[in-house]
């Protein structure tokens, strides 16, 4: 059969997080691999948009760029927790959620042969945008370990071809959140070398203790160079309502405006009336729902210390990542298909979601965002599952969840 894909996009076929989630439908497990809730978001929100739709606000084809009370709202957001002021005509674009923010700001921004710097490991859809706009790609490992920027590393990676640099935090898929100091540091790079800077922040209300959240283009130059992007998908648990958007000074949100118009047009008008209403609940709504995560994140930490995981602590974002090496194991791929056939458990091993497999191999997501009752469901199966599996691993020659069975 002629394989008609282009090849730059042959790499991106498939991702760990379909195969994952196909992989727990056909088993039955419990997925704790795509970071989703198992919830539905506020209930306000949801019925905000139930009377969008009675009263006919967005049954029709909203305006290209957003509808203008979101954009207002989305504007009116980011003053009242980070004292920005985006202009909301000019200087804010709604998405199909954060999903098409990012392809919609690289294949804007990004021609043939450009470098976009990112660290690894990394949401997916970054490396498959910059195959799409024929971009290069220029992977930064995290220090081992920690999981946190190597900030020296990003320093030797951005060059004169750099265009753009990825900085997302709180962070997918590690649940690192980047200190002041850090931030700092990648903003003096980044205006030393006038480079550009995607700030993914979709996780931005999703940060605990000791961890919080700061916007980037907050800091010392950087609101003139930097595109914001935001989702109400992670805001308010609410994430197949696909609305997101690009926040930023005017002359680059126009590039993205220009091109995103060209993939979706339009999507989602209840909704964008919806959460235009859910961007003004009240503090105690956002920190109701921080509490609320950080408990969940408190008790699945401890259980998965219990188990023997070597646990990473998750500042914030839906997930927590664990080393594998302290159980016996040290290919985080194999051990998660393992785990998935004989525990009932799904998570995703971040090797694959590295250039270089080696970086990411001990290291396992777990998406925490469910329900106490599931994630105690799934610290049980694991408890039921990891003797035996540790038990084939010291019977075999060698360790057959370790690369070549070394």
């Amino acid at each position: 059969m002629t394989d008609w894909l282009v090849p730059r996009m042959r790499p991106h076929r498939a991702t760990i997080f379909g195969e994952m989630s196909v992989l727990a439908t056909e088993l039955g497990a419990i997925n704790l691999g795509q970071g989703f809730p198992d919830t539905d978001g506020p209930a306000t929100v949801r019925e905000a948009a139930v009377r969008a739709i009675r009263e006919g606000r967005g049954n029709q084809y909203p305006p290209v760029h957003g509808v203008p009370q979101l954009r207002e709202a989305i504007a009116t957001h980011q003053h009242h927790w980070y004292g920005l002021a985006p202009d909301p005509a000019t200087e804010v674009v709604v998405t199909t959620g954060a999903s098409e923010a990012i392809p919609a700001v690289i294949l804007a921004l990004v021609e043939r042969g450009d470098e976009v710097v990112l660290f690894d490991p990394h949401f997916d859809i970054y490396t498959a945008a910059i195959a799409l706009a024929d971009g290069t790609c220029r992977p930064v490992s995290v220090l081992p370990g920690t999981l946190r920027p190597d900030i020296d590393a990003l320093r030797d990676a951005v060059t004169s071809r750099t265009r753009l640099l990825v900085v997302n935090s709180p962070n997918n898929p590690t649940g690192i959140v980047y200190t002041p100091a850090e931030l700092a540091a990648i903003a003096e790079i980044a205006e030393r070398t006038d480079t550009l800077v995607i700030s993914d922040e979709v996780y931005e209300h999703l940060w605990f203790d000791g961890h919080p959240h700061t916007a980037f283009a907050t800091l010392p130059g950087m609101a003139d160079r930097t595109l914001t992007i935001g989702s109400a998908g992670k805001c308010f648990s609410l994430t197949g309502w696909k609305v997101g958007w690009v926040t930023g000074p005017a002359d680059l949100i126009a590039a993205v405006r220009t091109v995103r118009q060209h993939m979706s047009f339009v999507s989602g008008g209840p909704f964008q009336w919806a959460i235009a209403e859910g961007l003004a609940l009240p503090d105690e709504h956002w920190e109701s729902e921080r509490r609320s995560l950080q408990a969940r994140r408190d008790h699945f930490t401890t259980g998965m210390s219990e188990l023997g995981f070597g646990v990473i602590e998750s500042e914030g974002s839906y997930f927590l990542s664990t080393d594998v090496r302290p159980l016996g194991f040290t290919d985080g791929r194999r051990f998660c298909h393992a785990l998935a056939h004989a525990g009932g458990v799904v998570a995703i091993p971040e090797q694959a979601l590295c250039h270089d497999e080696r970086d990411g191999a001990p290291y396992v997501r777990w998406a925490l965002c469910k329900r106490r009752e599931v994630l105690d469901e799934a610290l049980a199966r694991m408890a039921a599952a990891l003797p035996g599996l540790r038990r084939d691993a010291t019977e075999q020659v060698g360790d057959p969840l370790s690369p070549a069975g070394g």
